[in-house]
This record gives C-alpha cells, sequence and structure tokens, in this order.
C-alpha cells in the first residue's frame, strides 16, 4: 500500500510513523519549504500519552519541555492573584508537565521518520487537485504540474483542509464559530519575565497572556470577544493581510492594560505571527472513497479544549491501527469504517464545550470581572489542597475517556 498525506504538522507525520511500522510506503506533502519552527505550547493528555509513548520518543520530549512552572492570573500591575502551580503526576494546573511547543514536537516526529526508506517529504508541495477517487485507487495532481497514483489520501492540511473542500460536500462539514479571534506571536524575553503561564483578563472581553519557552523569547497569546456590531469586522480582518491584522490588535489592545505595550510593539518583528478564527469543525463522515480526514482537518476541537494535538495523535494511531490489520489487497475502506468507528464518539464527548465557555472568561464590566477573579481564588486555594488534587487523579491516567485500542503489528514497540 502506498499513502499520501497532506500536511507535515503533528497528525500527518505521527500517521507516518505508525504506518511504516506495518511496511506502508508514505509519501507526505508539506506547502512549507521545511517544517515549522514556529507554534505555542501544547501537551498530550490521558490515552495520547500511551500512544506517542509507543514511538520511543518520549525521552525527546521530554528533553524540549517549556519549563513552565504553572499557570498564575495576574492584575493590571501584574501581580498574581491565583496561582496553579504544577504539581508532579496531578492534574492541579492549566499547564501541563508535557508541555512542549508545538514546532517541537513537529520536528521530532519528522527527524524520526525523514530517513525512513518507505517515507519521503516533498516540501513546498500541495495537491492542486483530485483527479480521480475510486475504487481502483486516488490520483492527484501536485503544484508543479505531475501527477500520481496512491492507494489512500490523508487530508492532515489543518482546520481549513484544502484537500477537503475538494473532496467534501460543503454541505457535509459544519464550522462552528465560539465567537473568540485569538493571535500568536513570540517576543523577546525580558529579565522581569518568570516561568509562569500569565493570564490577565482585560475589560470588554479581551485576554492577554504570556508563557515561557526554552529559547530565551517569551509567547503572547491575545483573545478577543468582540460584539455583535463588530463581529463582521473581525471576520473580515481574519481573512485580510498580515498588516491589517496587526493593525486591528494595536487598535484593540492599545488600552488594554498591564503588558499590551510591550506586546504590541513586539508584533511586527515577530517571525511567527498567527491570527486565528477560533472555530470548531465537524464532519458527518470523515472519510469518502479512499480519501480521510485526520486531525483538525477532521475534527479541530479549538483551544478551549485544549485536546487539538491529543486527538491528532489519537487519530493517527487508530487510523494507523486499522490499516494494519487489512489483509492482503483488501480494500482501505474496512480500515476507514473502523477509525470512525472507534475514535468518533471520543471526539464527539470532547467537542462538547459548555455553552457558557468561553464568554465565562472574557468579562465586559468591572463587576463581572471580580466575580471571575473570585472564583479563580478560590478554585486556586481548593487545589492548593492535597485532598482535592488527589481527587482530580494523575495526569497520565492514560485511559481517560478513551481506552487505547490494541492492535497486534503496534504490541511490542518501543517504550513498552
Amino acid at each position: 500500500m502506498h499513502v499520501l498525506i497532506s500536511g507535515a504538522g503533528i497528525a500527518g507525520p505521527t500517521l507516518a510513523w505508525f504506518l511504516v511500522q506495518t511496511d506502508i510506503k508514505v509519501t507526505i506533502v508539506e506547502k512549507s519549504d521545511a517544517i515549522r519552527p514556529y507554534g505555542q505550547s501544547i501537551e498530550l493528555q490521558a490515552t495520547a500519552l500511551a500512544a506517542f509513548k509507543k514511538t520511543g520518543l518520549w525521552d525527546q520530549v521530554l528533553a524540549r519541555n517549556t519549563t513552565e512552572r504553572g499557570t498564575q492570573f495576574v492584575d493590571t500591575s501584574g501581580r498574581p492573584f491565583a496561582l496553579f502551580p504544577v504539581r508532579e503526576g496531578l492534574q492541579a494546573s492549566f499547564t501541563s508537565a508535557f508541555e512542549i511547543l508545538r514546532g517541537d514536537l513537529a520536528d521530532i516526529l519528522y527527524q524520526a521518520t525523514k530517513n525512513h526508506p518507505n517515507v519521503t517529504y516533498r516540501f513546498s508541495t500541495t495537491i492542486t487537485r483530485v483527479l480521480h477517487n475510486n475504487e481502483s485507487g486516488v490520483a492527484v495532481e501536485f503544484n508543479d504540474g505531475t501527477a500520481s497514483s496512491f492507494d489512500l489520501l490523508v487530508a492532515a492540511d489543518g482546520q481549513w483542509s484544502k484537500v477537503r473542500a475538494q473532496v467534501f460536500d460543503a454541505s457535509t462539514v459544519t464550522t462552528l464559530h465560539k465567537g473568540m479571534y485569538g493571535a500568536y506571536w513570540t517576543i523577546p524575553r525580558i529579565p522581569a519575565d518568570n516561568a509562569w503561564w500569565n493570564i490577565y483578563i482585560a475589560l470588554r472581553r479581551r485576554i492577554m497572556a504570556l508563557r515561557p519557552d526554552p529559547y530565551g523569547t517569551a509567547r503572547v497569546y491575545v483573545t478577543c470577544m468582540p460584539g455583535a456590531s463588530e463581529e463582521k469586522r473581525w471576520r473580515e480582518v481574519a481573512r485580510a493581510d498580515r498588516q491589517t491584522q496587526e493593525d486591528l490588535l494595536k487598535s484593540e489592545f492599545s488600552d488594554a492594560g498591564w503588558q499590551a505595550k510591550r506586546f504590541l510593539e513586539g508584533l511586527e518583528q515577530a517571525p511567527d505571527f498567527y491570527f486565528q478564527v477560533v472555530e470548531q469543525i465537524r464532519m458527518e463522515r470523515w472519510s469518502r472513497g479512499r480519501v480521510v480526514c485526520l486531525g483538525d482537518a477532521a475534527y479541530a476541537p479549538t483551544p478551549l479544549t485544549g485536546a487539538g494535538t491529543s486527538l491528532a495523535v489519537l487519530g493517527a494511531y487508530a487510523l494507523a491501527g486499522e490499516i494494519s490489520e487489512l489483509e492482503g489487497g483488501q480494500h482501505p475502506s474496512k480500515a476507514l469504517d473502523g477509525y470512525e468507528e472507534r475514535f468518533r464518539p471520543f471526539v464527539e464527548a470532547t467537542q462538547k464545550i459548555p455553552g457558557v465557555v468561553p464568554g465565562i472568561a472574557h468579562p465586559t464590566t468591572g463587576w463581572q470581572r471580580w466575580l471571575l477573579e473570585t472564583g479563580l481564588r478560590v478554585a486556586a486555594w481548593l487545589l492548593g489542597q492535597s485532598w482535592m488534587a488527589r481527587w482530580l487523579g494523575s495526569e497520565e491516567q492514560e485511559d481517560e475517556g478513551f481506552p487505547l485500542p490494541r492492535y497486534e503489528r503496534f504490541e511490542g514497540l518501543n517504550g513498552e
């Protein structure tokens, strides 16, 4: 079998790693000219830890930990008022003990697969057209004008997947807007910065945050929930060029308080600026013929869940596992059906976000902010009690919500 994967982020290379354990040939195309080193802190939760540890790459993940000590909420002067420190082995903080930058995890996966004889990476390459998708195979045309046929095409090209748009009818894909917009970028670190995820709740439904990294810089993340009268403007800017997006952020956050001035001054020089509409992707079905969607292309859960990376890794493991159980010459539809049957219930449960989220974290008035901050103070105190931390359970509770499927070809892999 020869599998074509579109996208060299997290889901695609993870799938490739597992597929080549079963002697399957893999080609990965990526629109960038190299693995992108950018991105914010991400984590692997619960069962995703168990799946990833099978790769034998876990020590490399730990070695590139962001060194974040925990999460703290700060006032406009930068004084912390609610602290949620990382407590070894316990779920007592918004920060995980396994935080890693997205670019670092992508690089680990790339380095682990790039030299395998059954893996080919093609950078600066995109799929411009799916020529056919039928019983015999799937054929595509690339942006260099060449065409090739494969047994399976995996769309792992992100939330706004161009492969998905070509193959799946728009009526079968639902985009669920959460009313929130976010932007990420990196700024120089200063001596006053600490090793905490610092979160500042501004008024007018704005949040600003700063997180450490292991490279002598700091990662900014801002969010905003614009009112109904401003929603159209924000959505239009989300589709505009970078300068227009920067101008909007400067106009909206200049009076936010705390370190707004510093963050905005570092915006123009940031090499990794990213503006995001916070939306979920929900599909009626993840596959059609010999084309299947994976990761954010199939089920982007939004950063509000903190589970995007975990779903990408688990989805890749489950898809590869189902493919590994195909008998010689068997149509891949059996594996695609199994992938969806096993994994969809967990995905749908993960995507369920309470109706008050994210609005409750974005107060408009001082009174609303006082209530939120009071609640955070109480939560921080409770989580500081040993009995509460024990009740929440271990951060490495590997079967939480989704028992890891067992596939014969993946038993006894590295790390077991």
